[in-house]
């Protein structure tokens, strides 16, 4: 695998972008609802608001028992459950898909059925299998330290897009393989993800949906560095190309 630079992987992930802007958009918001893209905010609002309902003395239309916390608990855990279930069972293969997607095109393919392939019989499990271990893996590490799951999130996050090329590869296999392709590389994916803050900035700025815009960009230079870090493609200096 050979070096690459910020610079080129924007640039070709622009020029792919000239010709399906829209097409890659709604594949970005498909996976943005899977769970393939990390949300936050909007949430300091309501826990604000709760405080300052609970500090009246009766807050709730009737005394608390513990059958009640037994039925609040059980319909938390159902929701739980129910949300987990969805992105292991859906959100999955709608991230890999749509990985895919981004692969296709930055390599000028045909990028049409890529949700499909993800959902057959054949390749189903397999993604699932995979995805599964590596969120399990990585969410064990975040618990030990923040900083440690961070690094391990850089260096697992080639498994969908391994998946997307090779789902039945196995869910070790597939890590150990993303773990192979990132190393000596996690401190510049980090400083990548950093290059699009401004432009999530910017679109925050915009009552938050102008974030959803940038999304197709952030994704398409995603695919370009798996598939220089893959060595399905090289990275030369571009100098004349911006960012």
């Amino acid at each position: 695998m050979g070096m690459w630079t910020r610079k080129e992987l924007k640039a070709r992930a622009k020029a792919v972008l000239t010709n399906n802007y829209g097409k890659a958009f709604l594949i970005s918001l498909v996976i943005l609802l899977a769970g393939g893209e990390g949300g936050g905010g909007g949430r300091s609002g309501w826990r604000e608001s709760f405080r300052s309902y609970t500090k009246s003395e009766n807050f709730l239309p009737f005394d608390l028992t513990f059958e009640h916390i037994a039925i609040f608990s059980s319909v938390f855990i159902l929701i739980i459950l129910s949300a987990a279930a969805l992105r292991i069972f859906l959100g999955y293969p709608l991230e890999v898909g749509g990985r895919r997607f981004f692969i296709k095109s930055a390599l000028y393919q045909d990028d049409r059925g890529c949700f499909k392939y993800a959902f057959n019989r054949e390749n189903y499990m397999g993604i699932i299998g995979a995805m599964l271990l590596k969120g399990i893996q990585n969410f064990l590490w975040y618990l030990l330290l923040i900083i440690p799951g961070v690094v391990k999130s850089y260096a697992y996050s080639m498994v969908p897009y391994i998946l997307a090329e090779n789902p039945n590869i196995g869910a070790r296999q597939a890590i150990k393989k993303s773990i192979e392709m990132t190393e000596g590389h996690k401190f510049e994916m980090f400083i990548l993800d950093l290059s699009f803050l401004g432009w999530y900035i910017l679109g925050a700025l915009l009552f938050g949906v102008g974030t959803l815009f940038v999304l197709p960009y952030d994704n398409a230079t995603k695919a370009e560095l798996y598939l220089v870090l893959s060595g399905q493609k090289t990275c030369q200096s571009m100098e004349e190309q911006s960012y």
